[in-house]
């Protein structure tokens, strides 16, 4: 979600046990902030969908290969950006293995 952006309320309509299910998973104050990240990421992935029908028509269809090594040129990233937060927890004067567990976390997402 976007920082200091401005808000609107809106009326939507959704399945009561759906918005119920959403309510008690997030608690009190969080029905608003889930919404607006699904919605966020519904919007994410229908450009990602539209970036790829272009590279698609432009260099044809993207292969399993280059699926793969997408795949791990992401997992690298990640694993990079675990090692950097627990240096920096790990500087901040956080215990060693604490941090090493959530980096461990995170890096399995």
């Amino acid at each position: 979600m976007v920082d200091g952006m401005a808000t609107k309320k809106y009326t939507v309509t959704l399945p009561e046990e759906l918005a119920e299910a959403i309510r008690a998973e997030v608690g009190p104050g969080g029905f608003s902030r889930y919404v607006t990240q699904a919605i966020e990421h519904r919007r994410e992935q229908d450009r990602l969908g539209e970036a790829v029908a272009w590279w698609e028509e432009e260099y044809g269809d993207v292969t399993e290969a280059e699926l793969a090594e997408a795949e791990a040129e992401r997992r690298e990233i990640e694993r990079r950006h675990a090692e950097m937060a627990r240096a920096r927890q790990v500087d901040a004067g956080e215990p060693a293995e604490l941090a090493s567990e959530q980096g461990q976390q995170g890096a399995a997402a």
